[in-house]
């Protein structure tokens, strides 16, 4: 039986599957089990963010899981205790406090459960618990019932109904949209600093210090989802910072590129005082209230601590400043008919394409189209929406890497 039947036969269809069978990979490159190489700017969608198999992650998982692989976190756990150092000290550069989870959609439940839980703590006027959360047209924020219902796509939200209540859907950009939906009962605004599911859409520095002027205002928590854009992607060890710095988020989630490649997600929450009482937001998710069995096990987090400390030291975040230029520059000079614009930040791109120099079959996206020809060319991407290309490089790309793509993606644009 093939791979290909074995997936028919006992995997769920939840995924509209590429006829690739990966069977080793090594930095940028990839092969399958034929043998082709394809040159890697998906990357498992963000995640192998120091690329595949790097010698200093897989070094650390050796020798943890030959030490301890995991324990309860009823237990202290140095290297979780760590990491949260590392993320708050070097990373974060705000007191605050880390929690733990195996996913981005995991971390994106816990903010909404600090959003619900700080309504509750500081109710509205009437004594009612704030239970409303405002998040944005085109956000993506994972596929649990809870980071599904923060989701602004009806399609992913389709045929689970109900999904859950209390969310609010504003325009990006459009602060007016935002103020519109706040009520006495609002407790939170979640966004990505660029959209990356929903078609690699950035938030604008006006967009985002009007809104912490606004959470201020209204005794709201400013929420950032980083699970695509986070440590180093945009080009700033914390993605929003890319975008503007001097604001101040109350509460941050990541996961992909934190791990590398292994799993692990994770959250942030302020050390600041939310009330009368020298009460900090840190403490408002206390005993009891949240909990994950893997999250923050020895493992993960020896991986976390390996990618981590080699995006630090190898200054990838500058590397991911430098390749976005290169890529912008020539992707600007080839005035191609399919291409509208490069949207982004650092190593999350967008290619915006123009539907009317497609010729595509019935089914077929511009998107789609052209990232199933790049992928017969040997260069792996992935579509953001029907209009648009993502390359999401590791960090450490090459110069030499990078013109390879970009070469295999004219060909394939003129070939069209």
């Amino acid at each position: 039986m093939t791979t290909s039947d074995k997936f028919q036969q006992y995997v769920l269809p939840t995924y509209g599957r590429i006829p690739i069978i990966p069977s080793k990979a090594s930095g940028t490159k990839l092969w399958d089990e034929n043998g082709k190489e394809y040159l890697d700017f998906c990357t498992g969608i963000a995640v192998c963010s120091i690329g595949h198999c790097h010698p200093r992650l897989t070094k650390a998982i050796q020798e943890q899981a030959e030490t301890l692989m995991h324990c309860s976190n009823l237990y202290l756990i140095p290297n979780q205790a760590e990491l949260a150092r590392m993320i708050v000290e070097d990373y974060v550069k705000i007191p605050g406090k880390v929690f733990f989870s195996n996913s981005g959609a995991e971390a994106n439940d816990g903010l909404i459960k600090l959003a619900r839980k700080f309504g509750h703590h500081n109710p509205a006027a009437d004594g009612k618990p704030r239970t409303e959360i405002i998040t944005l047209d085109m956000s993506f924020h994972g596929r649990t019932l809870g980071a599904m219902s923060a989701t602004g796509q009806a399609s992913i939200q389709a045929g689970f109904s109900p999904i859950l209540s209390g969310f609010h859907y504003a325009i990006l950009n459009d602060i007016e949209s935002v103020i519109e939906k706040i009520s006495d009962h609002t407790c939170a605004i979640l966004l990505e600093p660029i959209q990356g599911e929903g078609g690699v859409n950035a938030a604008t520095p006006e967009f985002l210090t009007q809104l912490k002027d606004l959470c201020k205002k209204h005794d709201l928590l400013l929420m950032f989802d980083e699970v695509q854009t986070g440590f180093g992607r945009l080009g700033n060890d914390m993605a929003w910072r890319a975008i503007v710095d001097g604001i101040e988020p109350d509460a941050i989630s990541w996961a992909k590129g934190l791990g590398g490649g292994f799993p692990i997600g994770s959250f942030w929450v302020n050390d600041r005082v939310i009330n009368d009482e020298d009460f900090a937001l840190s403490s408002v998710l206390g005993n009891k209230t949240h909990g994950s069995t893997y999250g923050g096990n020895p493992l993960a987090c020896a991986a976390a601590l390996a990618v981590l400390t080699e995006i630090k030291e190898s200054n990838l975040a500058a590397n991911a400043v430098n390749q976005e230029q290169r890529i912008r520059e020539t992707i600007g000079s080839w005035n191609l008919p399919q291409v509208s614009e490069v949207r982004g930040k650092g190593l999350l791109l967008g290619i915006g394409l123009n539907p009317e120099a497609f010729h595509l079959m019935e089914g077929k996206t511009p998107a789609l189209e052209l990232m199933l020809r790049l992928g017969d060319a040997g260069l792996l991407t992935v579509a953001a929406g029907p209009e648009t290309l993502r390359l999401l490089p590791p960090l450490n790309v090459t110069d030499e890497e990078v013109d390879q793509a970009l070469v295999i993606i004219h060909e394939v644009l003129k070939g069209l």
